[in-house]
């Protein structure tokens, strides 16, 4: 048996697609989307991911500006940053690229962002709305995971769905968008006693703890749904997953890559949360 791929990058270009058609619709109204993004120092990562958020934005027609800080950047002038960009009305999404400066409060600085341009859905209100069933804005990359499980057919209701993982930005909104769509959810995390007797029995499993190969293929169930969120480097220097991608294929019904996989799609999503952000503003 060889699990079905799905592929973040072709199902990324639909979602792309789809936007900007919304943006364009907006454009014809006489507003121009607009997405903010804020970059504080110098790391390597991070500005890739920007450099490619600028990109999308671009492809899809929507207006990018990105403010590049240095990493000494106080803490109060990036909040007065913020506070200009919650009061520009051709602004309606912000965004700042995270991880941040030690001596910056990474807490303050996402409740500083107004709840209605909170394009990464980090928010405290924004997290409140999602736990209560109302969400405003989804966190991009597990709203991604739903895109793509919604894309590859798999059932939801009444499934076992194990998330691997209890960070605020994937494992805790990924669990509740889950039992949103009428899963029942265990979540799993690296203090897990007998990780391996849960994942067994999961019709879906979500591992986004950021340990390479840590879901080998003796831990999945024949035929199950396999999203690897994770986003690791292996010995050899490459790009790998939290899942051991060449055993669990042989055994899952479906498995995202890495790369290719969820990481597309968590970019696309910005754009989504973006777009409904400036639909609200003409509704």
């Amino acid at each position: 048996m060889s699990a079905r791929i799905i592929d973040g990058n072709a199902l990324a270009q639909t979602v792309r697609n789809e936007v900007a058609l919304r943006v364009r619709r907006l454009a014809d109204r006489g507003v121009q989307t607009g997405l903010a993004v804020i970059l504080v120092g110098d790391n390597p990562a991070s500005a890739v991911y920007v450099r490619n958020k600028v990109k999308d934005c671009e492809e899809v027609g929507m207006v990018s500006t990105l403010d590049r800080l240095p990493a000494d950047t106080s803490e109060a002038t990036l909040l007065a940053r913020i506070a200009a960009l919650n009061a520009n009305p051709q602004v309606h999404g912000i965004l700042v690229q995270l991880p941040l400066p030690a001596h910056i409060d990474e807490h303050r600085v996402i409740e500083a962002i107004s709840p209605a341009k909170d394009a990464d859905g980090f928010h405290v209100s924004n997290v409140g709305l999602l736990m209560t069933g109302k969400p405003l804005f989804r966190p991009c990359t597990p709203y991604g995971v739903m895109k793509m499980l919604e894309h590859a057919g798999t059932p939801l209701e009444g499934a076992h769905a194990v998330v691997i993982g209890r960070s605020n930005i994937v494992g805790k909104p990924q669990a509740l968008m889950l039992l949103a769509a009428g899963a029942t959810v265990t979540i799993c995390h690296s203090r897990t006693r007998d990780l391996a007797s849960h994942t067994r029995r999961a019709d879906v499993i979500v591992a986004a703890v950021g340990k390479a190969a840590l879901l080998t293929a003796d831990m999945v169930k024949p035929g199950a749904t396999v999203i690897d969120v994770g986003m690791n480097r292996g010995a050899d220097g490459k790009l790998c997953g939290d899942v051991d991608y060449a055993g669990v294929s042989q055994v899952a019904g479906a498995i995202t890559p890495v790369p290719g996989g969820v990481g597309p799609m968590t970019r696309a999503m910005l754009l989504v949360n973006t777009i409904e952000a400036a639909e609200r503003c003409v509704a």
